[in-house]
């Protein structure tokens, strides 16, 4: 095809990457881990971790999970949030010739059920301050080896064992569990795993490019989330493709390998998990942000060291903006405020960028995409109101309804064809039928106009997905669970406008109990689901809008919103 954008690119990016000049993804993270191994990983609460550690720590959290004789490609799930034992149990996990399963810390029981099952994990390695939701599924999911990890179990013996108590008494954050251990299932701590594996060698693992290197889950249109299928050589072409894009933005600094990256982003979601791996890439650092809802904390840690790298959602450059302590951060060394995961708004640009005197950089990804589909030039001076241009090896085509390619300035459906494109979602082939076209590009259901210059703007959405804060929300989960609140008849989600977070949920409901009340409806949702999935509005109506063969128009919801 005619991929016109390529005249758009900045100087010195090139057109194309070459995932097979790698034999997997392990050989590129172990290549870096000897060459970088005295340089630091990675800090979290001021402690660090160099690469060195990061290698012995990963090899033998990996040895042990071989001596557990999982079978090769054997999915694992990792349920911790951003401290210094996400990024050994990934390393450990893919070294080992496993399958990492991605899971939300915040899951709700019924959430992180319907992930361990559907992904099979037989192995899960996760924060103790979320083993009471693991607790209440366990017994009717395939986990056997539950590996627990405390918060302060990398960041030395004192200072950690102070961590961990704090956490478990003062702050209270480890709620009272306790795990069934019938029927073959065991508990080990982190470091005992880690301790033991140190006593064993770690066999080389025989995954090559197509083998499953992460089942990411994402939002479902049936309701249930579903596991993108990433191999080796869509991770590997990923952090490939990062790296010829972002590398322009740090020629000033010289040698990649000193800068800063700051991961305030969940670990667990493809857009950090993407930035983890280049890091890794670079033999660059990390700086842990566990926690970055607090955000008086999480400035005094920007202001700790020079900074070259802030991914972000809208609504935390936003939250951050308005912060009366923001200000005081010294922006002197950020090169890229790269945005991402929902749209980024004008005003927010403009406001970032005369505080910080660094432009936004909008981007769009998707799990399915390895979080890398088009970018705005990292060498950009202003916002563009687009999602960029094609990256390297990508090819973007706009299509109508026929399939056929659309002309520039045509709106149709964005498809995107490339090395980071998944294979198809784990075991679910109806959806891998509707998600590809013929001619092998995936269809993302964002309806977009692409101009002469190859630079895209997304106009709609085809799918009626909700975006929270940058997570993904469909309305047919919401409503499948909530339709099942006592009370409830049926009921429809949207998501409207909202200044904070992009979108907000907006819950219309039709009852059949008149006690029912806006805030029983509350308490459930509370109780079913995690943060970013309930609603923010609920409003009871006699009846629901519907066609002419019963189908909910969530379009006239909106409408009338």
């Amino acid at each position: 095809m005619n991929r016109h954008w390529l005249t758009s690119y900045p100087e010195g990016v090139p057109h194309e990457i070459d995932p097979e000049q790698f034999r997997s993804l392990n050989q590129l993270l172990e290549d870096s881990f000897r060459k970088n191994a005295s340089k630091p990983f990675s800090v979290c609460m001021d402690r660090w971790m160099s690469y060195a550690q990061l290698d012995d720590l990963s090899s033998a959290l990996g040895a042990w999970l071989q001596s557990l004789g999982l079978e090769p490609g054997a999915r694992v799930a990792i349920m911790l949030p951003n401290i210094p034992q996400f990024a050994v149990t990934m390393a450990a996990v893919l070294r080992a010739g496993y399958t990492c399963v991605n899971v939300n810390p915040l899951y709700t029981a019924r959430e992180l059920e319907h992930q361990l099952k559907d992904s099979g994990a037989t192995t899960i390695v996760i924060l103790e301050n979320f083993a009471g939701t693991l607790a209440e599924v366990v017994e009717r999911t395939p986990v056997k080896n539950i590996v627990m990890a405390s918060m302060g179990d990398l960041l030395g013996f004192w200072y950690g064992a102070w961590i961990t108590f704090a956490v478990r008494h003062l702050a209270k954050l480890v709620p009272a569990y306790k795990l069934p251990l019938g029927d073959g299932r065991t508990v080990t701590t982190f470091s005992q795993a880690v301790a033991d594996g140190a006593k064993r060698s770690l066999a080389p693992a025989q995954s090559n490019l197509d083998s499953i290197a992460f089942l990411q889950y994402t939002g479902g249109t049936t309701g249930l989330s579903k596991g993108a299928v990433l191999t080796h050589r869509n991770i590997v072409a990923a952090i490939l493709q990062a790296e010829a894009w972002f590398t322009p933005a740090l020629r000033r600094i010289g040698d990649v390998s000193t800068t800063n990256n700051i991961a305030a982003l969940p670990l667990y979601h493809i857009f950090a998990l993407t930035l983890c791996l280049l890091t890794m890439r670079w033999g660059a650092h990390l700086t842990l942000v566990p926690n970055p809802r607090d955000f008086g904390k999480f400035i005094e840690v920007l202001k700790k060291r020079p900074f070259h790298l802030l991914p972000g959602v809208n609504t935390l450059f936003n939250a951050l903006l308005q912060h009366p302590q923001f200000k005081t951060v010294d922006f002197s060394s950020l090169c890229v405020s790269q945005a991402g995961g929902m749209a980024a708004s004008a005003g927010t640009a403009k406001q970032w960028l005369q505080v910080t005197g660094c432009p936004m950089i909008e981007g769009w990804g998707m799990s399915e995409t390895c979080a890398i589909g088009t970018n705005n030039p990292v060498t950009n001076r202003e916002f563009t109101g687009t999602i960029g241009l094609p990256l390297p090896s990508i090819e973007l085509a706009i299509k109508g309804e026929d399939g056929n390619s659309l002309a520039p300035g045509e709106s149709g459906e964005i498809c995107i064809r490339g090395p980071q494109v998944m294979t198809g979602y784990y075991r679910q082939p109806d959806e891998n039928e509707k998600a590809f076209t013929r001619d092998g590009f995936m269809r993302t259901g964002d309806i977009g106009i692409m101009d002469e210059r190859g630079y895209t703007k997304i106009v709609d959405r085809k799918k009626d997905m909700i975006i929270v804060s940058g997570f993904n929300v469909f309305p047919n989960e919401l409503e499948n669970v909530i339709s099942l609140c006592p009370g409830v008849v049926e009921c429809a989600a949207i998501g409207i406008a909202d200044d904070k977070q992009g979108e907000a949920i907006k819950v219309f409901v039709v009852k059949n109990d008149p006690t029912l009340t806006e805030d029983d409806v509350s308490a459930y949702c509370k109780q079913h689901f995690t943060g970013y999935k309930r609603p923010k509005y609920i409003e009871f109506r006699d009846d629901l809008p519907k066609s002419n063969v019963g189908k909910i128009l969530r379009r006239e919801l909106r409408a009338a919103a």
